[in-house]
């Protein structure tokens, strides 16, 4: 199974008076997520499962990507864990799935399937982690590694 985990792009600093959930991209969040959404879109398979946060930051991001996704509450900003994997079927090998949500949710996640102390892993603002489990033959094992990381700046 591959599991994507898609951090949105720059967001607007929360206002007085505005619902956390209701922040749009940035300008500059915008180019991320485009650039961003660029690459995958050459790299993710034809029937990758993408799911999303509900907030409107994360839709924004991940409508860059031109597929369809669908809006899930258990990525929401104060979402655990535990509801992400299960959301994901995690570690059943069903394909690729795409995630796109929020920090500290995604760098905990990564921080857990890792096995990194201290809980969580910082993740860019529109940045990518793909992470890959695979079971290991000759030592009857199954390994979580990292396929790759990108970060909308060096695209």
């Amino acid at each position: 199974m591959d599991l994507i985990l898609w951090r949105h792009a720059e967001a607007e600093e929360l206002q007085d008076g505005q619902e956390d959930l209701e922040r749009a991209l940035t300008p500059r969040g915008e180019k991320q997520a485009a650039r961003m959404a660029a690459w995958l879109d050459r790299q993710l398979p034809e029937g990758a499962r993408v799911l999303a946060s509900p907030a409107r930051r994360t839709e924004q991001t991940v409508a860059a990507l031109g597929r369809k996704f669908k809006l899930r509450a258990e990525l929401a900003p104060d979402g655990n864990v535990s509801d992400l994997l299960e959301l994901v079927q995690w570690p059943r090998p069903r394909g690729t799935v795409l995630v796109v949500g929020h920090q500290p949710l995604l760098g905990q996640a990564i921080a857990q399937l890792l096995g990194i102390a201290g809980g969580e892993c910082p993740v860019r603002k529109g940045g990518v982690w793909w992470l890959r489990q695979r079971q290991r033959q000759r030592l009857e094992q199954t390994q979580t590694v990292v396929v790759a990381v990108q970060s909308p700046e060096f695209l």
